[in-house]
């Protein structure tokens, strides 16, 4: 790599001299070859055109400006009117609205559910990655509506009355009745402040409508995410226990539900999003599912949200990695590139390995969504790999995007560089649908439960085995740990060790795939750091034994200015 290589002033030094030029007019998908591979391996090589022109659209510098601007005048809640009446409405600034347009436009809340083909879940989750790189806040209620539609259609009668609208490809952001909308969203309420995670521990009651499937809801919801939807996915208790209904923000008869938004949060990050707290005084409501049984039929729900969390992990290591790159392709310092410090090089050619790992992590997850419902393999993995995958990659964003951060020194510090606004959002998406612990404690239940998964997992491993022994030896002692732990889950002793058991199976199964899809050099320079512990504690600690040149000479080249 030599300084001929990236040109030092094409594009990217602004005239004030060795300061980089923000990175605009660039396509988030063709500049990205693992994720434009695992769209083609995927089977949805016919979304491609679309993926690209959402990808044109949100490296476009007004696009950009959207983000920043929906984070800089965050929404405002109003509670009441002039007339002190309820009005419980949260406005937005015009740039959320055009990324909410922007993203419905182009089926990012509902393709999967209206392109009946294969690689349909590859292809949204494809544009999920790209928009959370552009501005992740906005990519909740997309997120909910995806996610809500696999819960809604456990009650079809309540389903088909709201299918065209959520399905929609028209963003409708009125207050007004979802019989007079032309498109609609959904969001969530879960947790409570008693319980948090610990949702059976609800205290919200539902008291039935005559023998109706009706009920009126009084309670309240701890964290109620996009308070503006038009209707949520919640849980209370009914006289046979924890169940889940469809409660609208207007009843049937066309009036406002008693849906009262009590606060909006201040967050850490996902500024330019609405979370809120909610109390519910006999609102009305639809049972979802069998009464009693609201988690069984929520649960989908979740499944999906936490693939979204995975894509979501992907992509916020992929924004920050390209933003590394960039700026070291152009900012000088002790007379050579960045780019060409031999130290610069190592952390940069970490972060690349890991990046990619993560997005073929994320996206060989959507593709087991696409498969699962015709292949009970597919659909055990899945379970497994989704808690995987969301554990793993949620956890590995947020020192990602520190060491990512410094690669711009103080530039990066700056809200400027954007940097401040990804290292923020990344440790959201380890706490939403559940955090660490329990989706640690997820992947031992599905261990002890599903023997099915366990088998769809080693047998995901088994495909990469042969081209490298260490990789081997790693899978093999996964195998062997199954076996002893069927023989025998031993509890608290057993849930003690869950997080440990987590990292392994991550490690194994990005193993496999940098094995299958990626380039020798780097799968070897993977497996060494990361199964054979040839690394250190920090990024930037790969061995000179691999050639570093050669890891960042294809993530660099979008960005060189070549």
């Amino acid at each position: 790599m030599t300084t001929s290589s990236v040109p030092a002033r094409k594009t990217g030094l602004d005239q004030g001299g060795n300061q980089v030029s923000p990175l605009t007019n660039y396509n988030l998908f063709t500049t990205d070859a693992t994720l434009v591979a695992a769209v083609e391996r995927g089977g949805a090589a016919w979304a491609s055109q679309r993926i690209t022109e959402l990808g044109r659209v949100l490296g476009t510098e007004e696009a950009q400006r959207w983000g920043v601007d929906a984070n800089e005048n965050p929404p405002v809640l109003h509670i009441y009117d002039r007339n002190g009446n309820r009005r419980d409405e949260v406005l937005f600034h015009p740039a959320w609205h055009q990324l909410m347009r922007t993203s419905v436009t182009h089926q990012l809340h509902s393709l999967p559910w209206t392109e009946i083909r294969k690689g349909a879940q590859v292809a949204r989750a494809a544009m999920m990655m790209i928009a959370i790189q552009n501005e992740a806040g906005h990519t909740c209620p997309i997120s909910m509506t995806f996610s809500g539609m696999a819960a809604l259609r456990a009650e079809p009668d309540v389903a088909g009355s709201w299918e065209s609208r959520i399905l929609s490809s028209h963003y409708d952001p009125s207050f007004a009745p979802a019989a007079e909308k032309k498109g609609a969203l959904l969001g969530m309420g879960m947790t409570e402040k008693q319980g948090g995670s610990d949702v059976r521990a609800n205290t919200t009651r539902a008291e039935r409508i005559g023998s109706s499937r009706e009920y009126l809801i009084t309670g309240h919801k701890w964290f109620c995410s996009a308070p503006m939807c038009d209707a949520f996915l919640i849980l209370a208790q009914t006289s046979n226990g924890l169940s889940c209904f469809l409660l609208p923000r207007w009843t049937a008869a066309g009036d406002k539900n008693n849906f009262f938004i009590q606060r909006l949060k201040d967050k850490l990050g996902n500024r330019s999003n609405a979370s809120s707290e909610v109390e519910f005084t006999s609102a009305w409501a639809q049972l979802i599912g069998e009464d009693g049984r609201g988690i069984n039929t929520i649960i989908e729900m979740v499944n999906h949200t936490r693939l979204d969390c995975a894509i979501a992990g992907a992509g916020l290591m992929r924004q920050a990695l390209v933003q590394a790159l960039h700026h070291c392709c152009y900012r000088v310092a002790f007379g050579k590139l960045l780019v060409e410090q031999p130290l610069m090089q190592n952390v940069l050619a970490d972060l690349v390995l890991e990046s990619e790992a993560a997005t073929l992590m994320a996206m060989r997850l959507a593709e087991s969504f696409d498969m699962r419902a015709g292949d009970e393999k597919q659909r055990a993995f899945a379970r497994i790999a989704t808690a995987i995958s969301k554990y793993w990659l949620c956890k590995r964003v947020s020192p990602f995007v520190s060491e990512a951060l410094e690669c711009l020194g103080g530039n990066g510090y700056v809200e400027d560089s954007g940097m401040p606004r990804l290292y923020r959002e990344a440790p959201l998406y380890g706490i939403w649908e559940g955090s660490g612990n329990v989706i640690c404690l997820d992947i031992l239940r599905a261990l002890k439960k599903e023997p099915a998964a366990a088998e769809a997992l080693l047998h995901e491993l088994q495909a990469a085995k042969g081209a490298d022994q260490r990789f081997d030896l790693f899978a093999n002692a996964i195998e062997s740990d199954f076996s002893n732990m069927m023989k025998s889950f031993a509890g608290a002793g057993q849930e003690g060790q869950a997080r440990r058991l987590a990292d392994r199976l991550a490690l194994a199964l990005q193993a496999s795939l940098m094995i299958r899809h990626s380039s020798a050099t780097n799968a070897q320079a993977f497996i060494a750091s990361r199964l054979g512990y040839d690394h250190g504690a920090n990024f930037g600690t790969l061995s000179s034994a691999y050639d570093l040149p050669a890891i960042l000479e294809p993530a660099i080249q979008p960005f060189s200015g070549a």
